[in-house]
Protein backbone atom coordinates (compact mmCIF):
# COMPACT_ATOMS: atom_id res chain seq x y z
CA UNK A 1 0.00 0.00 0.00
CA UNK A 2 1.34 3.45 -0.97
CA UNK A 3 1.27 5.94 1.89
CA UNK A 4 -0.71 9.13 1.32
CA UNK A 5 1.34 12.24 0.63
CA UNK A 6 1.78 14.46 3.66
CA UNK A 7 -0.16 17.72 3.21
CA UNK A 8 2.30 20.59 2.63
CA UNK A 9 2.62 23.56 4.95
CA UNK A 10 3.17 27.10 3.73
CA UNK A 11 6.86 26.73 4.59
CA UNK A 12 6.95 23.53 2.49
CA UNK A 13 5.44 25.36 -0.48
CA UNK A 14 7.86 28.26 -0.11
CA UNK A 15 10.88 25.96 0.13
CA UNK A 16 9.61 23.90 -2.80
CA UNK A 17 9.16 27.03 -4.95
CA UNK A 18 12.70 28.23 -4.33
CA UNK A 19 14.45 24.86 -4.59
CA UNK A 20 12.73 23.70 -7.79
CA UNK A 21 13.17 26.98 -9.66
CA UNK A 22 16.73 27.82 -8.59
CA UNK A 23 18.16 24.52 -9.77
CA UNK A 24 21.85 23.70 -10.08
CA UNK A 25 23.38 25.93 -12.79
CA UNK A 26 23.70 24.15 -16.13
CA UNK A 27 24.28 25.03 -19.79
CA UNK A 28 22.30 27.79 -21.48
CA UNK A 29 20.26 25.43 -23.76
CA UNK A 30 19.44 23.12 -20.85
CA UNK A 31 18.42 26.00 -18.60
CA UNK A 32 16.03 27.39 -21.22
CA UNK A 33 14.61 23.92 -21.83
CA UNK A 34 14.06 23.38 -18.11
CA UNK A 35 12.51 26.81 -17.58
CA UNK A 36 10.31 26.36 -20.65
CA UNK A 37 10.01 30.11 -21.09
CA UNK A 38 12.28 33.07 -20.23
CA UNK A 39 10.44 36.38 -19.98
CA UNK A 40 12.12 39.30 -21.76
CA UNK A 41 12.19 42.99 -20.88
CA UNK A 42 14.20 45.76 -22.60
CA UNK A 43 15.09 47.73 -19.44
CA UNK A 44 18.71 47.39 -18.34
CA UNK A 45 19.00 48.38 -14.69
CA UNK A 46 21.51 46.86 -14.22
CA UNK A 47 20.79 44.23 -16.93
CA UNK A 48 17.85 42.93 -18.93
CA UNK A 49 15.39 40.70 -17.09
CA UNK A 50 16.20 37.65 -19.23
CA UNK A 51 19.88 37.94 -18.33
CA UNK A 52 19.15 38.45 -14.64
CA UNK A 53 16.95 35.34 -14.71
CA UNK A 54 19.50 33.16 -16.49
CA UNK A 55 22.54 34.19 -14.46
CA UNK A 56 21.42 32.07 -11.48
CA UNK A 57 20.71 29.04 -13.66
CA UNK A 58 23.55 29.00 -16.22
CA UNK A 59 27.18 28.38 -15.41
CA UNK A 60 29.51 31.34 -16.02
CA UNK A 61 26.71 33.45 -17.49
CA UNK A 62 27.36 37.07 -18.46
CA UNK A 63 24.89 39.82 -19.33
CA UNK A 64 24.10 39.64 -23.05
CA UNK A 65 25.07 35.98 -23.52
CA UNK A 66 21.55 35.03 -24.62
CA UNK A 67 21.46 37.73 -27.31
CA UNK A 68 24.99 36.86 -28.49
CA UNK A 69 24.31 33.13 -28.69
CA UNK A 70 20.69 33.30 -29.86
CA UNK A 71 21.38 32.62 -33.59
CA UNK A 72 23.04 29.30 -32.68
CA UNK A 73 20.41 28.20 -30.12
CA UNK A 74 17.29 26.14 -30.81
CA UNK A 75 15.09 28.85 -29.31
CA UNK A 76 12.69 31.46 -30.65
CA UNK A 77 11.52 34.87 -29.52
CA UNK A 78 7.76 34.55 -29.18
CA UNK A 79 4.73 35.13 -27.00
CA UNK A 80 3.85 32.68 -24.25
CA UNK A 81 2.05 34.13 -21.22
CA UNK A 82 3.92 37.26 -22.26
CA UNK A 83 6.91 37.96 -24.52
CA UNK A 84 10.23 36.15 -24.25
CA UNK A 85 12.24 33.13 -25.37
CA UNK A 86 10.92 29.59 -25.82
CA UNK A 87 12.39 26.29 -27.05
CA UNK A 88 11.48 25.56 -30.66
CA UNK A 89 9.30 22.58 -29.72
CA UNK A 90 7.11 24.88 -27.63
CA UNK A 91 7.14 27.52 -30.38
CA UNK A 92 5.89 24.94 -32.89
CA UNK A 93 3.07 23.92 -30.55
CA UNK A 94 1.62 27.45 -30.62
CA UNK A 95 1.56 27.73 -34.42
CA UNK A 96 -0.08 28.21 -36.87
CA UNK A 97 -1.33 31.10 -34.74
CA UNK A 98 -4.40 33.10 -35.60
CA UNK A 99 -4.27 36.54 -34.06
CA UNK A 100 -7.26 37.96 -32.22
CA UNK A 101 -7.41 40.88 -34.67
CA UNK A 102 -8.23 39.74 -38.21
CA UNK A 103 -6.35 41.54 -40.96
CA UNK A 104 -8.27 42.86 -43.98
CA UNK A 105 -7.20 41.74 -47.45
CA UNK A 106 -5.17 44.91 -48.02
CA UNK A 107 -3.13 44.30 -44.88
CA UNK A 108 -2.48 40.70 -45.86
CA UNK A 109 -1.33 41.87 -49.27
CA UNK A 110 1.18 44.20 -47.58
CA UNK A 111 2.37 41.38 -45.33
CA UNK A 112 2.89 38.94 -48.20
CA UNK A 113 4.84 41.56 -50.17
CA UNK A 114 7.08 42.15 -47.16
CA UNK A 115 7.53 38.39 -46.66
CA UNK A 116 8.67 38.06 -50.28
CA UNK A 117 11.13 40.92 -49.69
CA UNK A 118 12.50 39.25 -46.55
CA UNK A 119 12.84 35.89 -48.32
CA UNK A 120 14.81 37.58 -51.09
CA UNK A 121 17.17 39.33 -48.68
CA UNK A 122 17.59 36.61 -46.01
CA UNK A 123 17.74 38.71 -42.82
CA UNK A 124 16.44 42.30 -42.73
CA UNK A 125 16.48 45.27 -40.39
CA UNK A 126 13.13 47.11 -39.96
CA UNK A 127 14.61 50.25 -41.51
CA UNK A 128 15.32 48.27 -44.73
CA UNK A 129 11.65 47.32 -44.91
CA UNK A 130 10.61 50.89 -44.20
CA UNK A 131 12.92 52.20 -46.92
CA UNK A 132 11.67 49.67 -49.47
CA UNK A 133 7.94 50.10 -48.84
CA UNK A 134 7.50 53.55 -47.24
CA UNK A 135 4.48 52.47 -45.21
CA UNK A 136 4.53 55.79 -43.39
CA UNK A 137 3.65 56.48 -39.77
CA UNK A 138 0.93 55.14 -37.51
CA UNK A 139 -0.28 55.61 -33.94
CA UNK A 140 1.26 53.17 -31.47
CA UNK A 141 -0.09 51.62 -28.27
CA UNK A 142 1.20 54.55 -26.17
CA UNK A 143 -0.57 57.19 -28.25
CA UNK A 144 2.61 58.30 -30.03
CA UNK A 145 3.78 57.89 -33.60
CA UNK A 146 5.89 55.02 -34.94
CA UNK A 147 6.78 53.51 -38.30
CA UNK A 148 3.92 51.54 -39.80
CA UNK A 149 6.47 49.01 -41.04
CA UNK A 150 7.45 48.25 -37.43
CA UNK A 151 3.87 47.45 -36.50
CA UNK A 152 3.45 45.32 -39.61
CA UNK A 153 6.61 43.34 -38.81
CA UNK A 154 5.41 42.82 -35.23
CA UNK A 155 2.11 41.50 -36.52
CA UNK A 156 3.81 39.21 -39.02
CA UNK A 157 6.08 37.85 -36.31
CA UNK A 158 3.13 37.17 -34.00
CA UNK A 159 1.32 35.33 -36.80
CA UNK A 160 4.35 33.18 -37.62
CA UNK A 161 5.13 34.72 -41.02
CA UNK A 162 8.51 35.91 -39.74
CA UNK A 163 10.93 34.88 -37.01
CA UNK A 164 13.53 36.88 -35.13
CA UNK A 165 16.87 35.89 -36.63
CA UNK A 166 18.99 37.96 -34.23
CA UNK A 167 19.25 41.43 -32.71
CA UNK A 168 21.47 44.42 -33.35
CA UNK A 169 21.62 46.98 -30.57
CA UNK A 170 18.42 45.49 -29.17
CA UNK A 171 16.56 45.84 -32.51
CA UNK A 172 14.96 42.68 -33.90
CA UNK A 173 16.18 41.52 -37.31
CA UNK A 174 13.77 39.26 -39.16
CA UNK A 175 13.89 36.21 -41.41
CA UNK A 176 11.05 34.48 -43.26
CA UNK A 177 9.25 31.78 -41.29
CA UNK A 178 5.93 30.46 -42.60
CA UNK A 179 4.44 28.68 -39.58
CA UNK A 180 1.09 28.66 -41.40
CA UNK A 181 2.40 25.78 -43.50
CA UNK A 182 2.13 23.48 -40.47
CA UNK A 183 -0.83 21.29 -39.64
CA UNK A 184 -2.78 22.67 -36.66
CA UNK A 185 -2.41 20.69 -33.45
CA UNK A 186 -5.35 19.25 -31.57
CA UNK A 187 -6.55 22.16 -29.37
CA UNK A 188 -7.09 20.09 -26.21
CA UNK A 189 -3.75 18.28 -26.46
CA UNK A 190 -1.82 21.44 -27.29
CA UNK A 191 -3.45 23.56 -24.58
CA UNK A 192 -2.82 20.88 -21.96
CA UNK A 193 0.85 20.85 -22.96
CA UNK A 194 1.05 24.67 -22.78
CA UNK A 195 -0.60 24.66 -19.35
CA UNK A 196 1.88 22.05 -18.13
CA UNK A 197 4.81 24.25 -19.23
CA UNK A 198 3.38 27.26 -17.40
CA UNK A 199 2.69 25.25 -14.24
CA UNK A 200 6.18 23.72 -14.31
CA UNK A 201 7.66 27.23 -14.50
CA UNK A 202 5.64 28.94 -11.77
CA UNK A 203 4.66 26.12 -9.38
CA UNK A 204 3.57 25.71 -6.71
CA UNK A 205 0.87 28.20 -7.57
CA UNK A 206 -2.45 29.25 -6.04
CA UNK A 207 -5.70 28.52 -7.85
CA UNK A 208 -6.30 32.13 -9.03
CA UNK A 209 -2.85 32.16 -10.67
CA UNK A 210 -3.57 28.88 -12.46
CA UNK A 211 -6.78 30.42 -13.84
CA UNK A 212 -4.94 33.58 -14.88
CA UNK A 213 -2.19 31.65 -16.67
CA UNK A 214 -4.68 29.56 -18.66
CA UNK A 215 -6.57 32.70 -19.68
CA UNK A 216 -3.34 34.42 -20.74
CA UNK A 217 -2.21 31.40 -22.74
CA UNK A 218 -5.42 31.66 -24.71
CA UNK A 219 -4.76 35.34 -25.38
CA UNK A 220 -1.01 35.52 -26.09
CA UNK A 221 0.28 32.04 -26.93
CA UNK A 222 -2.69 30.53 -28.73
CA UNK A 223 -5.53 33.00 -29.37
CA UNK A 224 -6.88 30.62 -32.01
CA UNK A 225 -7.98 28.35 -29.14
CA UNK A 226 -9.27 30.92 -26.69
CA UNK A 227 -12.75 29.37 -26.70
CA UNK A 228 -11.15 26.17 -25.33
CA UNK A 229 -9.57 27.85 -22.29
CA UNK A 230 -12.26 27.01 -19.73
CA UNK A 231 -12.20 23.34 -20.70
CA UNK A 232 -8.40 23.33 -20.43
CA UNK A 233 -8.61 24.89 -16.96
CA UNK A 234 -11.14 22.29 -15.85
CA UNK A 235 -8.86 19.47 -17.04
CA UNK A 236 -5.86 21.03 -15.29
CA UNK A 237 -7.72 21.21 -11.98
CA UNK A 238 -8.40 17.49 -12.22
CA UNK A 239 -5.03 16.45 -13.67
CA UNK A 240 -2.65 18.35 -11.41
CA UNK A 241 -1.81 17.39 -7.82
CA UNK A 242 -3.12 19.93 -5.34
CA UNK A 243 -3.78 20.66 -1.69
CA UNK A 244 -5.85 23.20 0.23
CA UNK A 245 -4.07 25.32 2.79
CA UNK A 246 -5.79 28.03 4.85
CA UNK A 247 -8.67 28.16 2.41
CA UNK A 248 -6.45 28.43 -0.67
CA UNK A 249 -5.92 25.58 -3.15
CA UNK A 250 -2.38 25.15 -4.52
CA UNK A 251 -1.26 23.22 -7.62
CA UNK A 252 2.06 21.75 -8.78
CA UNK A 253 3.33 19.33 -11.47
CA UNK A 254 2.63 15.61 -11.31
CA UNK A 255 5.36 13.59 -9.63
CA UNK A 256 6.48 16.37 -7.26
CA UNK A 257 6.02 16.46 -3.50
CA UNK A 258 6.20 19.94 -1.96
CA UNK A 259 6.46 18.45 1.55
CA UNK A 260 9.58 16.44 0.71
CA UNK A 261 12.59 17.27 2.86
CA UNK A 262 14.78 16.85 -0.23
CA UNK A 263 13.98 20.41 -1.26
CA UNK A 264 17.05 21.89 0.38
CA UNK A 265 17.67 25.63 0.19
CA UNK A 266 21.32 26.72 0.56
CA UNK A 267 22.67 29.57 2.69
CA UNK A 268 22.72 31.85 -0.34
CA UNK A 269 21.69 35.40 -1.17
CA UNK A 270 20.19 35.97 -4.61
CA UNK A 271 19.17 39.25 -6.19
CA UNK A 272 16.32 38.30 -8.51
CA UNK A 273 14.89 39.89 -11.63
CA UNK A 274 11.46 41.48 -11.14
CA UNK A 275 10.11 38.77 -13.51
CA UNK A 276 12.08 35.83 -12.10
CA UNK A 277 9.76 32.82 -11.70
CA UNK A 278 10.41 32.80 -7.94
CA UNK A 279 8.82 36.24 -7.52
CA UNK A 280 6.76 36.66 -10.72
CA UNK A 281 3.37 35.89 -9.16
CA UNK A 282 2.67 38.86 -6.87
CA UNK A 283 -0.23 37.00 -5.23
CA UNK A 284 2.05 34.13 -4.29
CA UNK A 285 4.77 36.58 -3.26
CA UNK A 286 2.54 38.15 -0.61
CA UNK A 287 1.33 34.75 0.61
CA UNK A 288 4.92 33.49 0.96
CA UNK A 289 6.70 36.56 2.29
CA UNK A 290 4.05 38.75 3.86
CA UNK A 291 4.75 41.99 2.02
CA UNK A 292 3.88 43.54 -1.33
CA UNK A 293 6.52 43.85 -4.03
CA UNK A 294 5.73 46.13 -6.96
CA UNK A 295 7.64 46.77 -10.19
CA UNK A 296 8.04 50.55 -10.15
CA UNK A 297 9.89 51.35 -13.38
CA UNK A 298 6.72 52.89 -14.82
CA UNK A 299 5.67 54.55 -11.56
CA UNK A 300 6.33 58.32 -11.36
CA UNK A 301 9.53 58.87 -9.40
CA UNK A 302 7.90 60.73 -6.45
CA UNK A 303 5.57 57.76 -5.87
CA UNK A 304 8.21 55.03 -5.91
CA UNK A 305 8.65 53.15 -2.65
CA UNK A 306 11.66 50.92 -3.38
CA UNK A 307 13.20 52.22 -6.59
CA UNK A 308 13.07 52.26 -10.38
CA UNK A 309 14.20 48.65 -10.81
CA UNK A 310 14.37 47.17 -7.32
CA UNK A 311 15.51 43.53 -7.37
CA UNK A 312 13.96 41.27 -4.71
CA UNK A 313 16.66 40.05 -2.30
CA UNK A 314 16.28 36.37 -1.44
CA UNK A 315 18.07 34.96 1.61
CA UNK A 316 17.69 31.17 1.86
CA UNK A 317 13.93 30.87 1.21
CA UNK A 318 12.92 34.31 2.48
CA UNK A 319 12.70 37.52 0.45
CA UNK A 320 14.03 39.90 3.11
CA UNK A 321 14.55 43.06 1.06
CA UNK A 322 15.50 44.55 -2.28
CA UNK A 323 18.42 46.11 -4.11
CA UNK A 324 18.93 48.86 -6.69
CA UNK A 325 22.15 48.20 -8.58
CA UNK A 326 24.28 50.03 -11.11
CA UNK A 327 27.72 49.57 -12.62
CA UNK A 328 29.83 52.69 -12.09
CA UNK A 329 32.54 53.84 -14.51
CA UNK A 330 35.50 51.55 -14.04
CA UNK A 331 33.31 48.50 -13.52
CA UNK A 332 32.64 48.86 -9.79
CA UNK A 333 29.19 47.73 -8.65
CA UNK A 334 27.10 50.22 -6.71
CA UNK A 335 24.35 48.72 -4.56
CA UNK A 336 21.62 50.42 -2.56
CA UNK A 337 19.91 47.82 -0.39
CA UNK A 338 16.71 48.03 1.62
CA UNK A 339 15.17 45.59 4.07
CA UNK A 340 11.58 44.82 4.96
CA UNK A 341 12.37 44.93 8.69
CA UNK A 342 14.55 48.00 8.35
CA UNK A 343 17.81 46.14 8.86
CA UNK A 344 19.54 43.06 7.38
CA UNK A 345 19.39 39.60 8.94
CA UNK A 346 21.75 39.33 11.90
CA UNK A 347 23.37 36.01 10.95
CA UNK A 348 27.05 36.25 10.09
CA UNK A 349 26.38 33.84 7.22
CA UNK A 350 24.10 36.44 5.59
CA UNK A 351 26.85 39.06 5.30
CA UNK A 352 29.24 36.58 3.71
CA UNK A 353 26.54 35.35 1.31
CA UNK A 354 25.58 38.92 0.37
CA UNK A 355 29.21 39.85 -0.36
CA UNK A 356 29.50 36.76 -2.59
CA UNK A 357 26.30 37.62 -4.47
CA UNK A 358 27.40 41.22 -5.08
CA UNK A 359 30.80 40.03 -6.32
CA UNK A 360 29.12 37.58 -8.70
CA UNK A 361 26.78 40.31 -9.91
CA UNK A 362 29.74 42.58 -10.65
CA UNK A 363 31.40 39.85 -12.69
CA UNK A 364 28.13 39.08 -14.51
CA UNK A 365 27.85 42.72 -15.59
CA UNK A 366 31.39 42.94 -17.01
CA UNK A 367 31.62 42.73 -20.82
CA UNK A 368 32.72 39.34 -22.05
CA UNK A 369 36.13 39.67 -23.69
CA UNK A 370 36.35 38.21 -27.18
CA UNK A 371 39.48 36.21 -27.85
CA UNK A 372 40.85 36.84 -31.34
CA UNK A 373 41.56 33.78 -33.46
CA UNK A 374 45.29 33.07 -33.96
CA UNK A 375 46.74 34.23 -37.25
CA UNK A 376 47.19 31.56 -39.89
CA UNK A 377 50.79 30.64 -40.71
Amino acid sequence: MIAAMKPPTLDDLRRHAVARSLFMPTTLPRAIERLGFVQADPIRAPARAQDLTLRHRVRDYRAGDLERRYPQLAVEEDFFVNYGFVPRALHALMHPRQARTAWPKARWAQALDVRDFVQAHGVVHPREVDAAFAHGKTRNWFGGSSNASTQLLDGMHHRGLLRVARREGGVRLYAAHDAHAREPADPATALDALVDVAVAKYAPLPAPTLSMLVMWLGSAAAPQWREHRRAALARARVRLPSAELDGQRWYWPAGENPASKRHAVPDAVRLLAPFDPVVWDRRRFEAFWGWAYRFEAYTPAPKRVRGYYALPLLWRNQVVGWGNLALAPGGKLQAELGYVKGQPPRERAFRAALDEELAQMETFLQPRVSVAAPAQA
